[in-house]
């Protein structure tokens, strides 16, 4: 594509775009973005073009939304032609799409087909110029409800006629909240499903590979952080006095849930990644990512994520309400309805669904929902009525409003991509509790922060089965807690020439670190490298398919951490260590982590060849 004057686009568009276009008699199809939030959206729909010689699409931004940042950047890896607001609204074009009523919609050529970018239209907000106040703020003349942002006639409506020639909306309910709120708009109204929705159930048969993609381990529970954008939202910091849910939640992940038995990941709206910085995020959440917190990319991610999860923490955002449509168990850990239309189905949803309680073990609270999980119909039957047809009609609608046939094959939406794997490295300094539950049976739970046992709980008189430990990765941050670790672990390719090989670097942290008593090196999903001080180093990996079944096994970290208290203990075995170690490379031993239990074989490192 080439630009002319003030960056304006010369192919193929333009004033002299005849002479320079390959195929310059195809409809136009110009698709306007606000943010990267609308984009989301817009983006499900743009393969409903795909294999059509007869279309070009066009793209551009009409630069009225506050989160600008990351927008620029989504519409040059389209790679569709950008092309600046002022020469798109001169421009002839048969059809525009958008996903938000943001910035000047007027256009002059072309019919206009507005899709919402969540689940409807459900919250409340002013609109830039009319000076409405926050729900419930005041009280006293001239006080003015806020608009539902995408049904009032402050957003519908230019000089009393509808802004869009096409509203979609996804069910009858929104329909009818539309005629109450604004009659004038209601024929523009077309029902056609919601295309996002569509993609995660076709996506449904593949859940377990985004649950192995995002490093969840088998027997783990992946709970998954939910948060739209504002102050009251989850990771909002509160209005006026309110309380800060986020920073006290993410303390609980750590001294609440052991690590080989949970996995923990965010999902933060768009406008909270690129309205703070998406550096500022990844700052913010550092120790919680430390802590094996997988931090979803808000684009390309969240769907699969969603679908992989055990349970959401959530609020009023869409996110949240996608998920109990899917049957997810959700627990709002914010839920301002004064934000919300209360005669949408969310507001309805949001008084029935369980709240986070703080003042009750957020563990006890995940696993009681967990247990006694009965989905609300109300998600399911109103985020859409009907699933998968929305490229159908999608479609069906964009075409009539060009006024051209359809393409001759079935309309369809790109399936949802499989991510790129998350190893769930934790790299915090990690306290264990290992209890020798038998000859070569270890119970072994690893904790992020500071865990919720004292000395009473294991013993404080030696006689207890129960012993802790401190594992340390290579890579922490707490470079201090080298020093006094019994284990230190890191995990790698085993051929990644920066290291030697996993025998030289386990004797080179031996030797460094003298307080050390077992160095790993995990070389893989399954499997690591240990030395014991003194010894040769063994390969200790997972003993069969069944221990790995439904996703990777144990993190083999932990294999280690239960290999050091088998060896340092005395309970129930009175043979020296070296004689236990004998015993377990013979038998083998078995890893306990939460209710599963992992069987591992232990042999000699075989000599490089």
């Amino acid at each position: 594509m080439a630009y002319g004057r003030a960056g304006r686009v010369r192919v193929p568009v333009g004033d002299d775009a005849a002479r320079w276009t390959t195929r310059g008699k195809c409809l136009r199809v110009l698709v306007v973005v606000h943010n990267v939030t609308a984009a989301t959206r817009l983006l499900d729909v743009l393969p409903l073009f795909d294999d059509d010689w007869r279309v070009q699409l066009l793209v551009t931004c009409t630069g009225s939304s506050a989160f600008a940042a990351g927008t620029a950047e989504l519409l040059a890896d389209t790679g569709v032609p950008v092309v600046p607001y002022e020469q798109a609204t001169e421009t002839e074009v048969d059809l525009v799409i958008s996903a938000s009523f943001g910035g000047q919609l007027d256009f002059n050529e072309g019919k206009l087909a507005i899709l919402s970018h969540g689940v409807g239209y459900t919250k409340r907000l002013a609109t830039p110029d009319t000076g409405h106040r926050t729900p419930d703020t005041g009280s006293g003349a001239g006080t003015v409800p806020v608009p539902v942002f995408g049904l009032a006639p402050e957003w519908l409506l230019s000089q009393g006629v509808p802004v869009a020639d096409a509203l979609v909306l996804s069910h009858p309910e929104q329909y009818e909240r539309l005629r109450i709120a604004c009659p004038e708009a209601a024929p523009t109204a077309v029902l056609a499903g919601d295309p996002c929705f569509d993609r995660m159930l076709a996506a449904r048969p593949y859940r377990e590979r985004f649950r192995r993609a995002l490093g969840v381990r088998a027997g783990q529970r992946l709970v998954l952080l939910n948060s739209t954008w504002n102050s009251d939202s989850l990771l909002g910091d509160g209005e006026e006095g309110g309380g800060d849910v986020i920073a006290a939640l993410l303390d609980r992940v750590a001294t609440e849930f052991p690590v080989d038995e949970y996995r923990f990941a965010a999902v933060l709206h768009p406008n909270v990644w690129h309205g703070h910085g998406p550096g500022q995020i990844r700052a913010w959440l550092d120790r919680a990512r430390r802590g094996g917190l997988a931090l979803i990319d808000p684009l390309k991610g969240w769907r699969q994520a969603l679908l992989a999860a055990d349970a959401v923490i959530g609020d009023h955002g869409s996110v949240t309400y996608y998920a109990a449509a899917l049957g997810t168990p959700v627990l709002l850990g914010a839920a301002p309805l004064d934000a919300l239309d209360p005669a949408a189905p969310i507001s309805a949803f949001m008084r029935e669904t369980p709240q986070l309680d703080p003042e009750v073990s957020l563990a006890a609270q995940i696993e009681r929902l967990i247990a006694h999980h009965r989905p609300l119909p109300g998600p399911a039957e109103f985020t859409t009525s009907v699933p998968g047809e929305s490229a159908e009609r999608l479609r069906r609608l964009f075409y009539s409003m060009m006024g051209a046939p359809e393409p001759a094959r079935p309309a369809s939406l790109e399936p949802l991509p499989l991510p790129a794997y998350e190893t769930g490295t934790v790299t915090v300094p990690l306290r264990v509790l290992s209890q020798v539950l038998g000859p070569g049976e270890i119970a072994v739970s690893r904790w992020a922060g500071q865990p919720p046992w004292t000395s009473a709980d294991i013993g404080g008189d030696g006689d207890s089965d129960g012993e802790t430990h401190v594992a340390v990765h290579e890579d922490t941050r707490d470079v201090d807690q080298l020093d006094l670790a019994d284990i230190i672990f890191r995990d790698g390719a085993p051929d990644d020439p920066r290291f030697g090989s996993p025998s030289v670097w386990t004797a080179e942290v031996l030797r460094r670190y003298q307080c050390c008593s077992l160095a790993a090196y995990v070389t893989g999903p399954s499997a690591c490298v240990v030395r014991m001080r003194g010894d040769e180093p063994l390969r200790v990996v997972a003993a069969s398919a069944t221990d790995t079944e439904g996703g990777c096994g144990v993190d083999p970290a932990a294999y280690a951490s239960a290999l050091y208290a088998w060896l340092a203990t005395s309970s129930h075995d009175a043979a020296a260590p070296d004689k236990r170690l004998a015993r377990a490379i013979a038998d083998g031993i078995s890893v306990r982590t939460g209710a599963r239990l992992h069987h591992v074989r232990i042999e000699p490192l075989a000599p490089p060849r």
